[in-house]
């Protein structure tokens, strides 16, 4: 079912179509978000009201050598082993798994449970837009269970909220005087997701091309026509193609240069990125380039604007406070844009290294807007909820659950907004490279996960 971000105009009409067809009442509301409520199985009527949540939209990712269209195709899955993959593209366990299991427990007439508020978002992936639109007074939950973790050892009880963060430009053109021109692709990186990833000190190929470009103008003069770079705001960026034309006489030295940074790109980075592969190709002559003082000054505002982790939290063991992903890198015919995701769980915090971005490119006169800001999660590990699941964790896996604040960006934060007295929890199965063509779900873990699900749908304890 074809749902990218923002287009889930096809899976919102499914997931009306299936509760209707179930004969359970459907709400739409204004923006795309499906409400389906279930009465309590037999028994259970006593129970407190739970909302049971995931998001409908998923991370359209694909490799360069990928023929897929995501609007018209569905995803091309594979089983290796334990494994579910996609053929070169995200896969979507992210969060269709949630959105799954949610509609099967609507469906079934043999599971245990109390009365259900079933919550389907929209475009939680670029903006959160369905949980920023939830009106209050829809719900009459008291826990929420979100299905949108990626380890299953782990209950999520925070997150860090986020902020989009964008410097937009323009900039003098001129004719070429270059004689030879070269295209040079930096890929085959790992990637991932922005937030969970993001201390697995992944490579970040725009921070890769920049760095490159900056030391090769210290050894020969050179013209850039454009930079691509990444792709989607929420994901590590993996693939970055720029065009530079110099003088024949300079050709050696930079084929040099690439070869050289090829060896150090991946020496740095075998561990974690170990498909990096650095490219250099000679093109067609190219028309038009950027001022010369215009290149410098850009190369170091990119050079200069911080990537990774800013500040790991002093309170929570192992759990990155704050960070930023330059996720994307457009620069062609005279415009330029460099786009940020911004994460913490300190709003303060996110600010102000969003102000200090902005400072790096405003220096060079940019328009830096900021855009999206949604709060975090604040934790509340005293929660009926957050015992109830961890004990029965431990009882049915003879170990201590992971309980934790992660810092991706989850709903719940924002959905709290207009329901500050329901009690929060999320958890899920193991998702590994979510946002990424590497995406991929163990099926054992789905299980495990599965039976954690209706277990504790048993326990939810009575009103009053």
């Amino acid at each position: 079912m074809p749902r990218p971000s923002k287009k889930e105009e096809k899976v919102v009409a499914f997931i009306k179509q299936f509760g209707e067809s179930l004969q359970l009442k459907t709400i739409v509301d204004e923006v795309g978000n499906v409400i389906i409520k279930k009465p309590a199985s037999k028994g259970m009527e006593a129970r407190l009201p739970i909302v049971l949540q995931s998001h409908l939209d998923m991370v359209h990712q694909k490799n360069k050598d990928t023929d897929f269209d995501f609007l018209t195709q569905g995803i091309e899955m594979k089983v290796e082993g334990d494994w579910v993959k996609a053929k070169g593209t995200t896969l979507g366990a992210d969060n269709g798994i949630g959105v799954s299991a949610i509609m099967a427990i609507l469906a079934s007439n043999d599971i245990a449970h109390p009365p259900i508020e079933a919550l389907f978002t929209i475009d939680e992936e670029t903006g959160m837009t369905g949980a920023f639109a939830l009106k209050g007074g829809l719900l009459n939950g008291k826990i929420l269970l979100n299905l949108d973790t990626e380890e299953d050892n782990e209950l999520t009880i925070g997150c860090a909220g986020g902020i989009d963060v964008t410097a937009n430009g323009n900039y003098a053109t001129s004719s070429t005087k270059s004689s030879i021109f070269f295209q040079i692709k930096l890929s085959g990186l790992t990637g991932g997701h922005s937030g969970i990833d993001i201390h697995k000190g992944r490579a970040n190929v725009n921070k890769l091309m920049n760095r490159l470009l900056w030391d090769i103008s210290k050894n020969i003069h050179f013209e850039l026509a454009s930079i691509h770079g990444g792709s989607l705001r929420n994901a590590i960026p993996r693939e970055s193609i720029a065009v530079i034309g110099i003088q024949s006489a300079d050709e050696s030295i930079l084929k040099k240069s690439i070869n050289e940074y090829q060896h150090i790109f991946k020496q740095e980075y075998k561990t974690t990125d170990p498909n990096l592969d650095l490219h250099l190709t000679t093109i067609e002559k190219v028309e038009t380039v950027a001022d010369i003082e215009f290149v410098k000054q850009f190369l170091n505002a990119v050079y200069s604007c911080h990537n990774g982790i800013y500040r790991m939290s002093p309170d929570i063991d192992s759990l990155v406070q704050t960070s930023n992903n330059i996720a994307r890198i457009e620069l062609e015919n005279g415009l330029y844009s460099v786009q940020c995701l911004t994460r913490s769980s300190v709003q303060s915090e996110k600010i102000d290294l969003a102000n200090s971005i902005k400072a790096s490119f405003e220096q060079i006169g940019a328009s830096v807007t900021f855009k999206g800001d949604y709060p975090g999660w604040i934790p509340n590990p005293h929660a009926a909820i957050v015992t109830i699941m961890s004990e029965l964790y431990e009882k049915m896996h003879h170990s201590k659950a992971h309980v934790n604040a992660c810092h991706a960006g989850l709903e719940c934060g924002i959905l709290g907004q207009n329901y500050p007295d329901m009690q929060m929890i999320s958890f899920g199965p193991n998702i590994y490279g979510a946002h990424s063509p590497d995406e991929r779900v163990q099926i054992s873990s789905v299980q495990k996960f599965w039976a954690f699900l209706l277990e504790t749908l048993k326990q939810i304890p009575e009103k009053g």
